[in-house]
């Protein structure tokens, strides 16, 4: 994997290889354990919190996770303090939403070089490992910040240090149960809140007040003019996006036909703006499309009865779950300040090929705001119906098609993505990619692995593809079964159609995706793409693989297991923005 990424970008921390030779100087010989006290004794998962370190002794501690600077209240990987006898200081850490133990690292006072961990592993692994007593970590180097210090790569380590654990435990709120996805229903963003969205979105109950699609949630979202259920939707959106502070900018389009010139109809973008307090010409953006697969068969048949057509009412999974996503990071986002300026977008037409997008970039970007920068774009779509769930289709009641009523191509697929009877794996694909047997964006993948593994707590799941040593056709597939079939996989992809592709193509911007199944979800696109086929697609109650948990449970955990992923990754991108890495050669 290619080692060379921006100088002092924080992601070179994350590099698979470990180094060597990378022998420091401190042995940390006066310091041990019992010389600090560190409070609380149990951090809360998911949550920003005071973190008190008391020395007894003089020492320097390196507390590796996202920290807010109390002076400019901005996010920022990691710090290093230095503590005389009988000292304490106080800092904001985020403690990991997904794992279970921290670890926090002690050396003499002024120590400058410090180990980390590996890219695919947790600090609890590392730490089960020795890791802290080793002296062939990679490591960084501290450096003088305005209020606090911050670090970045290097290549000494200082050799091995003291490492203090603190349990993590993240509560669960009140009013769920673990059968109503109570594991994940708190922290600064959360997958039941998401549920919530997607479940108010795609709520079917009859409202016969409701004229534009007689529904209580927002359903027929069929992006075109005339479509009063679509006009509803976006309102809502922007009265949504506008509640949380957000300034709401939207844009309706008209898109003519390249290849008929025909008009087609008229649609929005909608996209709500948290800009800059340093840079505000500088764009992080996080999008969804909102628009749903329009229907071919105007009676919408049901697919379980008539087999496979094309359209849905609903589209919970594509992308009602998105636009959920979506929602969900920007009402918690909203109130953080950030040195470079969040968008979150809300795009129409993408199922007619990505016209909302397109228009945005080449229109409102390059056009009519020509000095801006989109750093970097985040994009939801079609997500929840994998790991940890998902083993494959659920059989019987009318779910799915072919023999048994399962899905009708357990097979694997040479031809597209990984997928076989027991795992179906989620994706998160980066780009833009020119090659496939080549890490062409490592910094962006190398940072959803560092995230991945112990922030989200997917270290034994996940795994990186790469087509090295394999055929263009299959590497993906061929990969995968090599790697014993990680249920979730992280790679570059230029082939999968969705709006991360328009940001590549018209800005050159490195993207990070998630989402799942296409052919092998039995309702994409289909008028089955509700709720409840969802929750009923996860449940593994009775089954032979994985936990056994509710629909609704492994629902909440996949939602809050991308949410998180993508919160997690806007901090660390305001931070240190991932460029295009060979379009800066």
């Amino acid at each position: 994997m290619q080692r060379s990424i921006t100088a002092g970008f924080l992601v070179l921390l994350f590099c698979l290889a470990p180094l060597s030779g990378c022998f420091g100087e401190d042995n940390d010989a006066s310091i041990n354990s019992d010389d600090v006290t560190i409070t609380p004794g149990i951090l809360r998962g998911g949550e920003f919190q005071g973190l008190t370190i008391a020395a007894d002794s003089d020492m320097s501690a390196f507390v590796p996770y996202l920290i807010m600077n109390p002076e400019n209240g901005f996010v920022q990987n990691s710090t290093v303090v230095d503590l005389e006898a009988g000292e304490s200081v106080l800092l904001t850490i985020l403690a990991p939403p997904r794992t279970d133990t921290a670890v926090i690292m002690l050396g003499d006072i002024g120590r400058e070089n410090w180990p980390i961990r590996d890219l695919d592993e947790s600090w609890r692994t590392w730490f089960a490992r020795d890791g802290h007593e080793r002296d062939d970590n990679q490591g960084i180097v501290r450096l003088s910040g305005d209020t606090i210090d911050t670090v970045e790569s290097s290549t000494s380590n200082g050799g091995p240090a003291i490492a203090v654990t603190i349990p993590i435990e993240r509560p669960m709120a009140a009013a769920f149960s673990d059968a109503d996805g109570g594991r994940h229903s708190t922290g600064v963003v959360n997958g039941r809140t998401t549920y919530d969205y997607l479940s108010m979105l795609s709520d079917e109950s009859t409202d016969p007040t409701d004229l534009a699609d007689g529904a209580i949630g927002y359903l027929d979202r069929w992006a075109g003019q005339g479509n009063a259920a679509y006009e509803d939707a976006a309102q809502y959106l922007i009265q949504t996006l506008d509640s949380f502070g957000l300034e709401v900018i939207t844009q309706r389009f008209v898109y003519d036909s390249t290849e008929t010139g025909a008009q087609n109809p008229e649609a929005y973008n909608v996209c709500g703006y948290r800009f800059g307090e340093v840079d505000p010409d500088k764009w992080m953006v996080f999008g969804a499309h909102f628009d749903i697969a329009p229907p071919v068969n105007g009676g919408m048949l049901d697919p379980h009865i008539f087999g496979r057509t094309y359209g849905t009412r609903v589209g919970a999974y594509d992308n009602t779950a998105g636009t959920s996503m979506v929602l969900t990071v920007a009402e918690a986002m909203a109130g953080y300040k950030t040195r470079n300026t969040m968008v979150f977008c809300l795009w129409s037409g993408e199922e007619g090929g990505k016209r909302g997008s397109d228009y945005w970039t080449d229109e409102w970007v390059k056009e009519d705001n020509p000095n801006v920068e989109v750093t970097n774009y985040v994009n939801l779509d079609m997500a929840g119906v994998n790991w940890p769930g998902g083993g494959g289709a659920p059989c019987g009641n009318g779910h799915g098609g072919g023999e048994g009523n399962c899905d009708p191509n357990p097979a694997i697929d040479p031809d597209g993505y990984p997928k076989d009877e027991e795992v179906w794996p989620m994706r998160v694909y980066i780009g833009p990619s020119v090659d496939h047997d080549v890490m062409n964006q490592p910094g962006m993948v190398n940072l959803a692995m560092w995230i991945g593994s112990d922030a989200i707590g997917v270290e034994d799941q996940m795994a990186p593809l790469i087509g090295e040593g394999h055929s263009a056709e299959t590497w993906k597939v061929d990969d995968w079964l090599v790697k014993d079939r990680p249920e979730i996989i992280v790679y570059e992809d230029t082939t999968a159609r969705s709006d991360h592709a328009t940001f590549q193509d018209n800005l050159g911007t490195v993207t990070m995706g998630f989402g799942g199944l296409v052919d092998g979800y039995w309702c994409y696109h289909q008028t089955c793409d509700t709720l409840d086929e969802m929750e009923d697609w996860m449940d593994t109650t009775g089954k032979d693989y994985g936990e056994e948990h509710s629909g609704t449970s492994n629902l909440v955990d996949a939602l809050d297991t991308i949410t998180w992923w993508a919160t997690y990754s806007f901090f660390h991108l305001d931070e240190n923005p991932v460029r295009n890495s060979y379009l800066e050669e």
